[in-house]
């Protein structure tokens, strides 16, 4: 064992790893404190169930599934939503402890009609496991953020031989390797991959299957005490980074300007993106008596989606019983082909595509186009008295000055 393992296993077996772990999360649910009075009870109440899902979150992929010697591709966790995470998109996450090894993935791509696999970074020292790291605080994640991933490589589907039967093969590896072989690179300091399956009918699709191994044959082995000082690290770690992104972005960021988007390829990127997509950003407020109606014209792709999100980057309660979002192939449009969504606690009965906001008066909202070339269009929104809207019909807009979005920053 060497000096820095032994480190790591004293941390572990003299329970400080686990002190450590248990004041990383006290510290990021601490972090709600520091909205005060710019967020309501729903709000905070979600914020403390959003924090319960990033330490499930942490354990099933830290804990449960990263295992250097039996690498795993798993669903995430069950209604954990970050980032935005679309309704009609399922992930499949394989994390490693670097970047050392090569692997191969089969599998058998069902009927979906499109996915993509990434490979990422984050910023990750060796020693994770022998120091202590709630007292840094967000300080700490400059050196250490599981949250902050960067794409390195990736390989979207429509570049993937299939047989007849619709089963596949990739490479994940540093070299590229010989002979004419679907392949995902990957860097020394890759801590993992990531799948992205895109439905456009879920109920109409068989879901694909993905199985990954390590191309040495590696066996199994029992348990570590450094392992575990890692992976508890690690756990806390990823709370305290996504309950510090998510109060960055709504604080530093998209609550300056309610009611927009705005398209930032370096900021989709910057949170494990692939550049297959268009994707905006922005904050809604809408109050009780309120409507929104926001416009767009659809630019070519394969896919697109717009979508509601409280504060903390979570789809709504809704999503499961299919509200929530406006998607290319359920969405109702306009003689033109334009779009029109209407977010309102009731349905003013103008046509369009009509949100609840499931009891919420402010989040986020997205939308994004998969695989396209064009630029995305311009988001055209109007903030109006409900009763105005279902009494004065879609000819009361007129008179109304729209806030006009969509605009690109990079």
């Amino acid at each position: 064992m060497s000096k820095l393992e032994s480190r790591k296993a004293e941390r572990l077996l003299s329970g400080r790893a686990w002190d450590d772990y248990c004041e990383q999360v006290r510290r990021a649910g601490g972090l709600v404190d520091r909205f005060g009075d710019d967020i309501d009870d729903l709000d905070r109440a979600e914020w403390y169930r959003f924090v319960t899902r990033l330490m499930r979150n942490g354990f099933e992929r830290f804990v449960e599934n990263c295992e250097p010697e039996r690498p795993r591709l798993r669903d995430t966790p069950w209604r954990q939503g970050i980032n935005f995470q679309s309704p009609d998109q399922d992930h499949l996450l394989a994390e490693f402890v670097d970047g050392q090894h090569d692997y191969r993935i089969t599998g058998n791509r069902g009927t979906i009609p499109y996915f993509v696999i990434a490979s990422w970074r984050a910023p990750q020292p060796d020693d994770i496991g022998a120091r202590d790291w709630a007292e840094a605080g967000a300080e700490g994640l400059k050196e250490f953020d599981p949250a902050t991933l960067t794409t390195t490589g990736f390989i979207q589907s429509d570049t993937i031989p299939f047989d007849a039967n619709g089963d596949f093969e990739v490479i994940a590896s540093r070299e590229k390797p010989e002979g004419d072989v679907a392949w995902l690179p990957i860097t020394e300091d890759c801590v993992g991959l990531l799948v992205r399956t895109v439905y456009h009918l879920r109920e109409e699709t068989i879901a694909p299957s993905m199985r990954i191994e390590r191309l040495d044959g590696a066996a199994p082995r029992p348990l570590r005490p450094a392992d575990m000082a890692d992976a508890l690290a690690k756990a806390g770690q990823v709370v305290l980074g996504y309950c510090e992104l998510v109060r960055r972005w709504w604080q530093d960021n998209l609550a300056k300007r309610p009611n927009r988007i705005r398209f930032s390829r370096a900021v989709y990127l910057s949170n494990g993106g692939v550049p297959d997509r268009h994707h905006g950003f922005g904050t809604w407020e809408c109050a009780s008596d309120e409507a929104l109606v926001i416009r767009f014209m659809p630019v070519p792709c394969d896919y697109w989606i717009f979508q509601l999100c409280n504060i903390w980057q979570e789809n709504l309660d809704n999503y499961e019983d299919g509200g929530g979002h406006v998607q290319k192939y359920r969405a109702a449009a306009e003689p033109d082909g334009s779009i029109w969504v209407i977010v309102a606690a009731t349905d003013p009965g103008i046509g369009g595509n009509w949100i609840s906001p499931d009891g919420h008066a402010h989040g986020g909202m997205s939308l994004r186009f998969i695989k396209t070339d064009s630029e995305p269009p311009e988001v055209t929104l109007y903030r109006v008295k409900l009763s105005d809207l279902q009494h004065g019909r879609r000819e009361m807009l007129q008179g109304e000055t729209p806030i006009v979005s969509g605009e690109i920053t990079d």
